[in-house]
C-alpha cells in the first residue's frame, strides 16, 4: 500500500497537481467490481446472513450481514469506560430524492417511485452507496447528553482505517518512532488516550471503500467527488442519527487530511441544507485550498504561496534531521523566526520574478540556507522555489536518504540516486502493513465482522476517476468559502485546527494561513482554535502527540458544551 499514489495515506494523491489527477487515478488501480443491491440495514444479523439478491452479479464475496454488536471495555486517565461497538453498513441514495425513498433498511420504501419503477437487474437502478461504518457508544450515558463524534479519512480514496486504529478510538496501533517497523506480528493496545471518556465515536469509510460497496448504475459518478461525497457523508450522518436517536446529541465532524476539505463541504451541507447544527468541527491535517500544494507548484508559474507556506516545515525538518548550519536548541522560535522570513522577504523576493537584483537573490539564498540547510548553489539553480518533492531528495542526500513526505521525521534509502525528487513515501512504507494487518485482525476477531469479506484500505478508482470540480468550478479547489458560511450561519459554531509539524503533504502554516483568510467577519475569528504537534500528517503515530490530541480535542468539546 504504500507504494501506491493513494493512500492517506491516499492523500499522496490528494496533494498532485489537478492537471494529473485524472490521468493518475485511472493509472492507479483496476477496476471496482460491481456487487448486489443493498443489505437490510436496520435488523441486527450474525454473520450466517442469507445470499445476496436476486439479479445480483455472482461475487467471490459472502453478504455482509446488516450489523454486529459486541463489547468492551478501555481505561483512559485511570477510567474504565464499558462501551458497545456496532460495525455495519448504512444505505445512502445516489441523490437526496433517491435516498428519501429509502427505509432504514436501505431498500425503496413500498409504492415509492424507486420501487415502482425498479429495473429487472440490480445493475440498472438507480446508484446507492453501502458505506461500512463502526460505532462506539459508552454504556449507560444518555443521548442527549452524551455528544458524538464522525470521524473520516481522507485521499479522497481512503478508507478510515487510519484514524480508527491510530487515534482516538478504543485501540491504537503502536508505531512510536521514526524508524520502518518490524514485518508481522504487529502491536495493538488498549488506547488510554481513546476520546470514548469524552464522546461517543463513529469511523466511517468513504463509499467504495472498508466493507462497504456502490451498486447500481453509475454509482462510481454519484459517490466520487468533491461535492458528491460531501452529499452523501450527510446523508449518512442524517440516517445514522435517525437509527440511533441521536438527533438531540451535541455533533462534531473529525477529518483529516482530505477529510478536512471534505468538513468544510459537509458542514455547510449539514448546516444549510439539513438543518443539523453543528457543535464544532475538528480538522486534522488540514486543506481547502489546492494552488498552495507544494508537491507540484511548478505546474503553477506566478503563484509561489506554497512555497512560502511550506518553508516553517521545511525548517522543522531540517532542524529534526540536523542539516542546519546553526542548530538552534528549541524548535518552536525557530519556526517563528522562519514564518517571519517566510511572510516578509521571502514573499517580496518572490513577488520580483525576473525583476530581482542578483544580490537580493544571494542574500535570500544565504538566509534559505539558514533555514532549509540546503546548499545555497542548490537554492539558487532552484530560482529560490524548491516543491516538497526536491525537499524530501535533497535534505538527506549526502547519507543517500530520502526524508519523508507525510512526516518528515522518517527517511528511507533513495531509490535512484540520480532522481530530482522524492520517488516514494518512507513513512507511509514504514507503517502502512502495521494498520492494515491489525485492523483486519482487529474487525475479525473482536467485531466479528467481515468474515468472508474483502476490506478495500482505498478506493478500486479504476477508469473512474474522482471528480475534482466543486459548485462546477473546473479550474480550482479551495473549500473555505464553505467552512466561512457554515461558520456565517451559525456563529456559534467553534472550529479546531490540528496540525504537525513535520507534515509535508499539509503543512501546518498552510493550515493557519488558510483559516486567517476565510471569508467571514473578524468577530467570529475567535471561534477557531489552533494546535500543533511534534509530529506528522498522522500526529497520533507518536505517543506523546496522541496524548496531546486527545487532552486538547477532549478540552475543546467540553469547551463547546460549556459555552451554552
Amino acid at each position: 500500500m504504500g507504494s501506491c499514489p493513494i493512500f492517506e495515506f491516499g492523500d499522496y494523491l490528494m496533494r498532485i497537481p489537478q492537471v494529473l489527477i485524472a490521468a493518475l487515478l485511472a493509472a492507479a488501480l483496476v477496476a471496482a467490481p460491481q456487487h448486489g443491491f443493498a443489505q437490510d440495514d436496520s435488523a441486527k444479523a450474525d454473520s450466517k446472513s442469507s445470499s445476496a439478491d436476486k439479479g445480483s452479479e455472482k461475487s467471490a464475496e459472502k453478504p455482509s450481514p446488516t450489523e454486529i454488536t459486541t463489547e468492551g471495555v478501555v481505561s483512559v486517565g485511570g477510567q474504565r469506560i464499558a462501551y458497545t461497538a456496532v460495525a455495519g453498513t448504512i444505505t445512502v441514495g445516489g441523490t437526496d430524492a433517491q435516498d428519501a425513498q429509502l427505509g432504514m433498511d436501505g431498500k425503496p420504501l413500498a409504492g415509492s417511485e424507486l420501487a415502482l419503477s425498479a429495473p429487472k437487474e440490480a445493475k440498472e437502478a438507480p446508484p446507492v452507496a453501502r458505506m461500512f461504518y463502526v460505532a462506539y457508544f459508552k454504556k449507560d450515558a444518555k443521548a442527549e447528553d452524551r455528544p458524538v463524534t464522525f470521524f473520516y479519512n481522507g485521499g479522497p480514496g481512503s478508507s478510515t482505517v487510519w484514524l480508527h486504529m491510530g487515534s482516538l478510538g478504543p485501540k491504537h496501533v503502536v508505531t512510536d518512532g521514526d524508524q520502518h517497523l518490524p514485518a508481522a506480528p504487529y502491536k495493538l493496545v488498549d488506547n488510554e488516550y481513546s476520546l470514548l471518556d469524552t464522546s461517543d465515536l463513529v469511523f466511517i469509510d468513504m463509499p467504495g471503500t472498508g466493507f462497504g460497496r456502490l451498486i447500481g448504475k453509475d454509482s462510481e459518478k454519484a459517490f466520487w467527488g468533491i461535492d458528491e461525497d460531501a452529499n452523501a457523508f450527510a446523508r449518512f450522518i442524517a440516517r445514522f442519527i435517525t437509527k440511533f436517536n441521536r438527533w438531540n446529541s451535541p455533533k462534531y465532524l473529525f477529518g483529516e487530511s482530505y477529510g478536512t476539505t471534505r468538513s468544510a463541504v459537509l458542514s455547510d451541507i449539514l448546516e444549510n441544507g439539513k438543518s443539523i447544527d453543528l457543535n464544532g468541527v475538528i480538522l486534522l491535517s488540514q486543506i481547502f485550498n489546492f494552488t498552495t500544494d507544494i508537491d507540484g507548484p511548478r505546474g503553477n508559474p506566478g503563484v509561489d504561496l506554497p512555497y512560502v507556506l511550506a518553508l516553517p516545515t521545511y525548517a522543522a525538518t531540517a532542524w529534526y534531521h540536523k542539516k542546519l548550519p546553526q542548530q538552534p536548541a528549541a524548535l518552536e522560535p525557530f519556526l517563528k523566526d522562519a514564518e517571519e522570513f517566510a511572510m516578509g522577504p521571502y514573499t517580496h523576493a518572490l513577488a520580483l520574478g525576473t525583476d530581482i537584483g542578483a544580490e537580493e537573490k544571494q542574500t535570500v539564498a544565504e538566509k534559505l540556507h539558514e533555514f532549509t540547510g540546503l546548499p545555497v548553489a542548490y537554492l539558487l539553480r532552484a530560482n529560490l522555489r524548491v516543491s516538497g518533492g526536491e525537499f524530501e531528495k535533497t535534505l538527506q542526500e549526502d547519507q543517500d536518504l530520502t526524508t519523508g513526505r507525510l512526516d518528515t521525521r522518517f527517511s528511507g534509502p533513495n531509490l535512484d540516486p540520480l532522481s530530482e525528487n522524492a520517488e516514494y513515501d518512507p513513512q507511509s512504507s514504514a507503517i502502512s502493513s502495521a494498520y492494515v494487518a491489525l485492523f483486519n485482525d482487529y474487525v475479525r476477531k473482536e467485531l466479528k465482522y467481515g468474515e468472508g469479506q474483502t476490506y478495500l484500505p482505498e478506493a478500486l478508482f479504476g477508469s473512474s476517476p474522482w471528480d475534482f470540480k466543486h459548485n462546477g468550478n473546473p479550474v480550482s479547489v479551495n473549500v473555505a468559502p464553505d467552512l466561512a458560511e457554515a461558520l456565517k450561519t451559525n456563529p456559534r459554531l467553534r472550529v479546531m485546527v490540528n496540525g504537525g509539524y513535520y507534515d509535508l503533504a499539509t503543512p501546518f502554516f498552510a493550515a493557519q494561513y488558510e483559516e486567517k483568510h476565510l471569508p467571514i467577519p473578524q468577530s467570529l475569528a475567535k471561534n477557531i482554535e489552533y494546535d500543533w504537534y511534534e509530529s506528522g500528517h498522522m500526529v497520533y503515530v507518536r505517543d506523546e502527540s496522541l496524548k496531546q490530541l486527545h487532552d486538547r480535542v477532549a478540552a475543546f468539546i467540553k469547551s463547546t458544551l460549556a459555552a451554552k
